[in-house]
Parts: structure tokens; sequence; C-alpha cells
């Protein structure tokens, strides 16, 4: 049997054009303003406040949940508008605490980490751990060097269950 040479190149032409051809996709460039606003949110002030103001708006909203789950001690000899008066009175300063609480939390957590991101210029878990301490130790230090160190470990240990889900989750 003799081989063509045409038959050959025939073949492995005609086998090339079945395959398919890989789509080239288009590289699409940011715009000026979504640069711009990247640039915004790079910002650790920016971030921190914004994180501050929402941690804030999340403490409001459990503030007032929380506090509508209360009952007054003296619930039996109350009327029902002197239950409703310690009940809106008992939400509105649960609330005021815990948006308080919650942006103080928010700001330094996003505060910590962002600086740490930077002076490391790195994205891990070790800027996360770190931020949770710092957070943990300042919100805990009017209680004392142990509970400064508690806090520091429990929130740092908070952080990483939080990173571990979201990283799970995405």
């Amino acid at each position: 049997m003799s081989t063509n040479p045409d038959n050959e190149s025939q073949n492995t032409s005609s086998s090339s054009q079945d395959a398919p051809k890989p789509q080239i996709e288009t590289i699409r460039l940011p715009t000026v303003e979504e640069i711009r606003g990247q640039d915004i949110w790079n910002n650790c002030a920016v971030r921190s406040v914004v994180s501050g103001v929402m941690g804030g708006g999340l403490g409001l909203f459990m503030g007032l949940f929380l506090g509508a789950l209360e009952n007054p001690i003296m619930q039996d000899e109350m009327t029902g508008r002197q239950q409703f008066i310690y009940t809106a009175k008992q939400m509105g300063r649960r609330s005021w605490n815990s948006c308080k609480t919650f942006a103080v939390m928010g700001f330094i957590f996003s505060a910590a980490e962002c600086v740490i991101e930077k002076a490391r210029a790195k994205h891990d878990m070790t800027n996360t751990v770190v931020a949770g301490c710092v957070t943990g130790g300042t919100i805990s230090a009017r209680g004392g060097p142990k509970a400064a160190c508690a806090g520091c470990a429990g929130f740092a240990a908070f952080s990483v269950l939080i990173e571990k889900f979201l990283d799970r989750h995405d």
C-alpha cells in the first residue's frame, strides 16, 4: 500500500477544521468612574467610616429587636400604657447602646484590617486575626489586662470563623 501525501494533508486539515476553536473574549478596561470609585474605597478612612455606619445600623436594629423582648420586672402591677412606655424606653436605650457598640466595633476592625493589609501588602488570614485581636482588646480594655487578652483571643477566633464561613460561601 502506498501512501499519498495529498490524502494525509487533507485528513489532518479536515480534522483540525472539525475541532471547535476557542472563543476569544474581549477584555473590557475599567472606566474612569470605576477607577475613581475603587480608589475611594481603597482609602482606609472611607472604609472605616462606612463600616462604622453600617455597624451602627445593625446595632440599632438588633437593639430594637432585643429591647422589645425584655419584660418589666413588675409587669403585674403596671397598666398596659405603663408597660408600653417602659418597653419603648427600654428599646430606645438598648438600641442606642447597641448602635454605639457595633459602630465602634465596625470602625476599629475595618481600620485595623485596612492598615495591616496596606502595611503587609497582602490579603490573608493574618490580617483578619490581628484586626480581630486589636478590636477585641480595644473594646474590652476597660476591664483590665486579663479582659483585654480574653477579648483579643475571643474576637480573633470569631473573626477567623467568620472569614472561613464567608470564604466557603463566596
